[in-house]
């Protein structure tokens, strides 16, 4: 099921010296993410930590099944439909076992309407994976969780209660943040993203765009 994620980013202005009354002014930049996934993307971005101008305030429910082009049809449909008027639209997608032929279209389309694409192949969990390994070669779906587990359970060292991945966990960020490197994270999937030549997406595996989101977040 697709979700749509809007984030009121608002950016505090200093407050002026001369006057008698200080008066505070506010920017506010709109950001719309429409995901894929049904809990494991969600989730994830629900959780970044809730700062002065990032702030989540909403998520909308809506689609179901649909496939890749369907996610950047949805967001085209939001951007240009929505009586709020957003600043940053992204559509977050996997490869999955979709044809190479529609991911690719997928995002040629987002590109056509000024969307920006946080696609990753073939998982989102390649994301995840790149907080502590630089992982340069091709993975298979079914081969992240394990990969995931060993390198989390590694930083924890517990043997008791090893920890076990579960794609609509809530705690992944924090997870991340604790045990992980997000500044390593995004060197290496920018590595793997300057590969990128034509618009053969499909065949760039692993790959992953995420962190484009992260930065424009952090810096918008």
């Amino acid at each position: 099921m697709a979700k749509v994620i809007k984030i009121d980013n608002s950016l505090q202005k200093r407050f002026s010296k001369k006057a008698k009354k200080k008066t505070e002014r506010e920017l506010v930049t709109y950001f719309l993410i429409v995901c894929e996934g049904e809990k494991t993307e969600p989730n994830y971005f629900k959780s970044f930590p809730k700062k002065i101008g990032k702030i989540i305030y909403d998520i909308d429910y809506d689609g179901g099944g649909i496939s890749t082009l369907r996610v950047v049809e949805k967001a085209i449909e939001l951007k240009n439909n929505s009586k709020q008027k957003f600043d940053r639209v992204w559509a977050v997608f996997d490869r999955d076992s979709f044809k190479q032929s529609s991911f690719n279209s997928a995002i040629l389309k987002a590109k056509a309407h000024n969307i920006e694409c946080a696609w990753s192949n073939e998982a989102f969990e390649l994301w995840y994976l790149l907080h502590f390994h630089n992982r340069i070669t091709a993975m298979k779906r079914t081969e992240y969780q394990k990969s995931i587990e060993d390198a989390i359970n590694d930083k924890l060292k517990s043997k008791k209660k090893p920890f076990k991945y579960k794609k609509n966990a809530k705690d992944m960020y924090n997870l991340l943040d604790k045990h992980g490197n997000q500044e390593l994270a995004i060197k290496w999937a920018k590595d793997l993203d300057s590969r990128i030549n034509g618009e053969n997406f499909a065949s760039y595996n692993p790959n992953t765009l995420v962190y484009k989101l992260i930065e424009e977040y952090a810096h918008p």
